[in-house]
């Protein structure tokens, strides 16, 4: 998840108590308000009542124009001892006007007269439904969590992309940086300062980066070149040995062996040097080279080599395929991958290679799909592949990196496709 997102995401999280507690407090501070409103009335109306008992005069009839309600009863003075003098609450009241039962404040006022009875009066005023003033604070907080969600989201997101726009810069000039190519300038616009240490330091580890690989290009092809000359002399010497040495029958087969493998290490090295020189542009010709003809040739030599596994190689090419590369180049592309269609392929397995305008398809039976994320890595091959270096996919990354050349792969139908586009080098 991105960044921002997240950040989107907490501060809605963050919202909703906050906003849940403020309804709460605003909610009781109304009620708490509202109550002491109608408190107040009560107590004067209620005075007015008082004032007029003990005065002897007529109480109000009621239905006197007001909401207000009344009762006035004698209680013993064990009842009035056993009461407070004044007390409010809430309860439901009967109002006879309009005949239905509303929520209203109550006042209970116990008091005597001058000849010292006592009497109870309760005083009521109708007030509000609590429920309805509930959905409607609900109502309304919720609209005002939706309206500050897209307020504060919207404003935090605009200053964050604003704010954070080098950072993006960054990042897309790291994705578009490929090791072993010059890269670009950093984009460096910004006057924020802990975005331009951030893009010197990305520009110094990227520096370093290509420091270390072309020391590593350099110490691999030096050490290919260097090694060419020892693998030589113990191959002849080996060869003598076997030829001249009179070994026996156990010895010979033990020989035989040995030069299996430094047949296995001299490839291998090769296959480096040639990767170091290709990595080093050390192949700068080009010529109009006809990757059909490269096919038949690789087809026919394919075929004598793994003649005793009883593999077809059926060829669907209409015509020249001309591009405009380095022979040489074009030739290990061609040859790696029409190489690795026969050593991954099953005894009486079929090879179709297949071109189509400028896209070269070479497939052979398979049946479960390789890692299509590492099959081009160096020393990555497929499982029970005897002999081969890892190599050779890695190669025909490296030509095809060199000229702008796309090689996919996938698995379709049980087939294994090594689709090769040179649209970039097509002769013209």
């Amino acid at each position: 998840m991105k960044l921002i997102y997240r950040i989107a995401i907490r501060l809605s999280a963050l919202l909703l108590p906050l906003l849940a507690l403020w309804a709460m407090i605003f909610y009781f501070t109304m009620v708490r308000e509202i109550n002491d409103e109608a408190d107040d009335a009560l107590e004067d109306y209620s005075r007015l009542l008082m004032i007029k008992v003990l005065g002897g005069e007529s109480l109000p009839e009621p239905g006197d124009g007001t909401n207000n309600s009344y009762s006035l009863i004698a209680v013993s003075e064990e009842y009035a001892a056993s009461r407070p003098a004044i007390s409010y609450h809430d309860e439901d009241v009967y109002i006879e006007d309009k005949r239905e039962t509303e929520p209203a404040r109550v006042l209970v006022t116990v008091f005597p007269d001058r000849e010292g009875d006592w009497y109870e009066m309760r005083v009521s005023m109708p007030t509000f439904e609590k429920q309805d003033l509930q959905r409607t604070v609900l109502t309304w907080v919720v609209l005002l969590y939706l309206l500050l969600i897209v307020i504060t989201v919207g404003t935090t997101l605009w200053v964050f992309r604003k704010n954070l726009r080098p950072l993006y810069s960054l990042l897309e000039w790291l994705d578009g940086y490929v090791p072993g190519k010059k890269p670009s300038p950093v984009p460096n616009d910004t006057d924020i300062s802990e975005f331009r240490r951030l893009n010197a330091a990305a520009r110094q580890a990227v520096d370093r980066s290509e420091e270390l690989l072309e020391q590593q290009k350099e110490f691999l092809g030096n050490a290919a070149h260097e090694l060419q000359t020892p693998l030589a002399v113990l191959q002849a010497r080996l060869e003598y040995m076997v030829d001249n040495a009179g070994l026996d029958e156990e010895m010979l087969a033990e020989a035989s062996k040995m030069q299996g493998t430094l047949s296995r290490v001299i490839r291998l090295n090769r296959t480096l040097l040639l990767l170091a020189k290709i990595e080093n542009g050390q192949f700068p010709e080009n010529s109009d080279v006809d990757l059909a003809a490269i096919v038949q040739d690789l087809r026919e030599m394919y075929s004598e080599i793994y003649g005793g596994r009883d593999i077809s190689c059926d060829l669907e090419l209409s015509g020249p395929l001309m591009v405009r590369m380095n022979e040489t180049l074009a030739s290990v592309l061609v040859s790696n991958l029409l190489k690795n269609a026969y050593v991954h392929s099953a005894p009486g397995a079929r090879i179709v290679v297949a071109g189509r305008g400028s896209v070269l398809d070479i497939s052979n039976d398979g049946k479960e799909p390789l890692d299509a994320g590492h099959i081009f890595e160096r020393f990555s091959h497929a499982p029970g592949a005897e002999g081969s270096t890892g190599l050779g996919l890695a190669l025909v990354r490296a030509v095809a990196e060199r000229y702008g050349i796309k090689v996919d792969y996938s698995c379709l139908e049980g087939r294994h496709h090594f689709r090769v586009d040179f649209g970039t080098v097509i002769a013209v």
